[in-house]
């Protein structure tokens, strides 16, 4: 484990109960006292806790929310599909995010990169979002620069929707999109089962240079009830091991370039 993956792994010890001592580090990851000291002193500096005797307390409440949604574990295929998202993009790019688990295991993925997260004066990479618990979960990183689109919560996804949303999404331009999905047909495209939460996927797709799909392999050869844009927005998927050689040959046959993580 890297010194950004400790202090990120140390930040969601502390999300879980709000304090963390040392004894609590040096059990949980494997250091010494005197490490554990010295990322809780670095993470003090950033101001994202504060130290207390033999600890740390929460900063601030920031925290609630990215647990509640983590609450929904992530499989292990979300968590390889989101180490091949983050292996894509580079320091310093723009990148969009949406809602769900494995958008949610892309931040993760990100986090846990040295090279992002180690404090610079200038942001190491650049986020927009329209879900709430991505940004609560980027909020607390300095390192990153955090932009939210307005819009209504859908109260579901986490994700904001509608005209503001659209209009922040509509002025920025992005390197990278990464969008998940709830069904992907070769020939019909990715689709979802909400419309709201279609639209914005779509709009954001569209703002990037690489539009990327990312999908476990139960969402292929599936629909949902509203298509994310024209079949031709996306020509990249990410996906697992579960993937079958027919279904990559089909994928392929309709001009898919599939990443198999």
């Amino acid at each position: 484990m890297n010194r950004a993956e400790r202090l990120s792994a140390v930040l969601d010890l502390l999300a879980d109960g709000g304090q963390v001592e040392v004894e609590q580090i040096v059990e949980q990851l494997g250091v010494s006292p005197a490490t554990a000291r010295r990322d809780l002193d670095a993470l003090a500096s950033q101001q994202l806790l504060t130290r207390t005797r033999g600890g740390a307390v929460a900063h601030s409440v920031a925290y609630d929310l990215p647990i509640r949604y983590k609450n929904q574990q992530n499989p292990e295929s979300k968590a390889a599909i989101a180490r091949a998202a983050s292996a894509m993009v580079p320091r310093g790019a723009v990148i969009g995010l949406c809602g769900g688990t494995t958008a949610t295991a892309i931040v993760e993925a990100l986090m846990s990169r040295a090279d992002i997260m180690e404090p610079a004066n200038d942001p190491s990479l650049t986020v927009v979002t329209n879900a709430i618990n991505i940004a609560m979960q980027l909020a607390i990183r300095p390192q990153i620069k955090t932009v939210v689109t307005g819009g209504v919560v859908h109260a579901r996804s986490y994700e904001l929707v509608g005209a503001y949303t659209d209009a922040v999404l509509g002025s920025v331009t992005l390197d990278y999109a990464f969008i998940g999905v709830n069904g992907i047909d070769p020939a019909i495209g990715p689709t979802s089962h909400d419309e709201r939460e279609a639209a914005v996927n779509a709009l954001m797709a569209s703002r990037a240079t690489h539009p990327v799909l990312v999908a476990d392999s139960s969402k292929l050869d599936k629909r949902a009830f509203a298509a994310i844009g024209s079949r031709r927005l996306f020509s990249t998927l990410i996906t697992d091991s579960g993937v079958t050689e027919a279904q990559l040959a089909r994928l392929a046959d309709h001009g898919y370039d599939v990443i198999v993580a």
